[in-house]
């Protein structure tokens, strides 16, 4: 086969028809060869018993003589089958008893003595009717002593015993396909339920990710040779898992052992006086503190699983969002509003990790959009949150891969890190929510975010 066949319940199903399909031509094969043995016995069975028949009705006379006496019956059948059914019987001295036709008291007087054991043979084109017989020559004990008798069947005499045979196989061999059939059927069945637990281990392989390092590979009912595999596998995930975690560690004992120095910094450059470098430096020391703020964020999120249950408020937490954030906005020369719903809109999640992705979504619509201009909160009625800016938008060959963690896009700001997007779409993911983007009419960048109503 030039293509190997991958699949293993393919392959073992195809080798399975093949195994039935060999063993049903030996199966029928098999029946016909015993049934045709079976026709020959019962032939040679039937001469031996005739044989035996004839021995046991010969006697000796009242001068001593061997002579057959046949009951009238009998005497009746041989001749009604003078030609088709024949024998020959002679003492054991060799001289003739009795035979049924002369042609063969001729040839078997020329044989030789018949043997204990039976011995068959043919005749081609014998007697007045030049027929084929088939007989057999057998030493046997009578009342007058040891005989050899000889007893020959026209060939054409077992048709019916052959036809008979023929017609029970072929009536037989008319259940082997369906039984083959049923048997592959069960072979398919068996196989399938034999990989269903290397199928509901794919299954569960497929589920594992960053967010679900911890599942792991079921081992209950896996084949004996795969579960080597299955536990090379889970082996493999405890270390990978392990990995995660000491790197997570590091990242939040690195961002909250940044956090004491640079709240120091920050509290120091408040209260000195300098030029504009000194503005410059404290705009760095902020981004900073901001960076180290994300990264937090980022290994809580990966290390902690968000209690997403509780009835929260979203229009609630988009006030006190908008609010914290009015003198940021301000202090850039540009402003922020809150419109839509005016009534509480109840969601089910999490208000810090909410407020975190609505606070990451604002901030990023203030950095791109122009001074002057407006960013918009707009709450749904349907647990629904919408940011609008008026930037220049985000390309369409970008907006895939604008989630992903570190990366930016071209001509980005130098002071975005390319996590406030990444840290949005882990909370939303979280909350099993959706964010898409879009474009604003005429000019911007629209962020939609939707969360399951309460």
């Amino acid at each position: 086969m030039s293509r190997r066949i991958k699949s293993l319940q393919l392959r073992l199903t195809i080798e399975l028809a093949a195994l039935f399909f060999v063993a049903s031509c030996l199966a029928v094969g098999g029946l016909v060869y015993s049934a045709s043995r079976t026709a020959g016995s019962l032939m040679d069975r039937e001469l031996g018993l005739r044989a035996e028949d004839l021995a046991r009705y010969v006697s000796l006379d009242t001068t001593g003589k061997p002579r057959l006496d046949l009951p009238a019956d009998l005497k009746r059948a041989y001749a009604a089958a003078a030609q088709r059914s024949v024998f020959a019987i002679r003492d054991k001295d060799g001289r003739l008893v009795e035979a049924s036709t002369p042609e063969l008291a001729a040839l078997a007087g020329r044989w030789p003595r018949a043997d204990s054991e039976p011995n068959f043979f043919g005749l081609t084109g014998f007697g007045p009717l030049a027929q084929d017989y088939s007989g057999v020559s057998v030493l046997l004990d009578s009342a007058a002593g040891p005989l050899s008798v000889t007893v020959a069947e026209e060939s054409g005499g077992n048709q019916l015993v052959h036809s008979m045979l023929r017609e029970f196989v072929f009536d037989t061999a008319w259940y082997v396909p369906p039984f083959v059939a049923v048997a592959l059927l069960l072979a398919i069945y068996s196989v399938r339920r034999s990989v269903r637990p290397l199928r509901v281990a794919s299954a569960e392989a497929s589920n594992i990710g960053p967010g679900s390092i911890s599942i792991r590979l079921p081992e209950a009912n896996v084949p004996t040779e795969a579960r080597p595999l299955v536990l090379a596998v889970n082996h493999a995930l405890d270390r990978l898992e392990q990995g995660f975690a000491i790197q997570r560690k590091f990242t939040a004992n690195a961002a909250h052992e940044l956090r004491t120095p640079l709240t120091i910094i920050t509290a120091r450059l408040d209260t000195l006086e300098g030029n504009g470098q000194l503005s410059a430096l404290r705009e760095e020391v902020g981004r900073m503190n901001r960076l180290v703020e994300q990264l937090l964020c980022v290994a809580r999120l990966d290390s902690v699983v968000l209690d997403v249950s509780s009835a929260v408020d979203l229009r609630q937490i988009a006030e006190e969002v908008v609010g914290a954030m009015a003198h940021l906005a301000l202090a850039s020369g540009r402003s922020i509003a809150l419109i839509g719903a005016e009534h509480p809109v109840p969601i089910t999640g999490n208000a810090e990790a909410i407020a975190d992705a609505l606070r990451n979504l604002i901030e990023n619509a203030l950095a791109h959009t122009a001074p002057g201009t407006e960013v918009i909160v707009d709450i749904g009625s349907e647990g629904a949150v919408s940011v609008l800016d008026s930037g220049p938008g985000i390309p369409l060959d970008e907006r895939p891969r604008i989630f992903d963690r570190f990366w930016r896009g071209k001509g980005a700001r130098s002071e975005g890190a390319g996590l406030g997007l990444a840290i949005v779409m882990e909370i939303v993911r979280a909350h099993g929510g959706n964010v898409t983007v879009g474009d604003r009419a005429p000019r911007g960048a629209r962020f939609d975010v939707r969360f399951r109503p309460a």
